[in-house]
């Protein structure tokens, strides 16, 4: 089991821009990177990052119904890249933990992967996983620093697979990625899931900080806060 992330500063996170890639010349050292005689270390950033609302989430696993949909295309909780986890004996709002691909800046799961299959796309940043490379060893589970791994495996290919904000989607026809929809945006009935091009603020427990709740919802009983 993975260990709870480390608390990250919103200046670790300026650090990079989404059009942007870091650079360190020789002399610096980014965790989990290497040491490159000559040359500079450089991870593009994502340009694209998934919100979700844990306090406005219903927990009706429609993202995670429609992500295993568009991306395997067959309805299965198990294959979604997206996972709502719920937990009957706390209270509100902490019944509900939605797991999602934080597409981090230094991301631990590519630096571990041995053969490249997890990787960042060149033209996006965002990370992704290459069925074909990968050899099931599950590494980048491992190295995920949140609980539970948002790097998951898929038990039917026996392979790691991650959400890539529908960049690759070959049973969903609409465009993804950054620059196009998410399925599980789309498909949320209660617009608990945003997409952002972003860096989004960390909360304490090194998730996103995000309030999508407007003030019908504090006619429902809900914090707007």
């Amino acid at each position: 089991m993975a260990n709870e992330p480390k608390k990250s500063s919103r200046r670790d996170f300026i650090k990079i821009s989404s059009a942007s890639v870091i650079g360190l010349s020789l002399g610096a050292l980014i965790p989990g990177g290497k040491w490159l005689e000559n040359e500079v270390y450089a991870i593009p950033a994502s340009q694209g990052y998934l919100l979700v609302d844990t306090k406005k989430c219903q927990g009706c696993s429609t993202c995670t119904i429609v992500c295993s949909l568009a991306h395997e295309g067959k309805q299965n909780l198990s294959l979604g890249r997206i996972q709502v986890q719920q937990n009957p004996f706390k209270s509100f709002p902490d019944d509900i933990k939605i797991d999602q691909c934080r597409q981090c800046a230094y991301p631990a799961c590519v630096t571990a992967c041995p053969t490249k299959a997890l990787h960042a796309d060149k033209k996006t940043g965002v990370r992704l996983v290459s069925p074909d490379k990968c050899i099931g060893c599950q590494r980048c589970m491992e190295a995920c620093p949140y609980e539970t791994s948002n790097a998951a495996w898929n038990h039917e290919d026996k392979n790691g697979h991650k959400c890539d904000l529908c960049l690759n989607t070959p049973f969903w026809k609409e465009q993804g990625g950054p620059n196009g929809k998410q399925a599980c945006v789309q498909v949320c009935p209660v617009n608990a899931i945003a997409f952002t091009k972003e860096i989004p603020v960390q909360a304490g427990d090194g998730g996103y900080k995000v309030n999508l709740r407007d003030e019908s919802w504090k006619q429902l009983g809900y914090p707007i806060s």
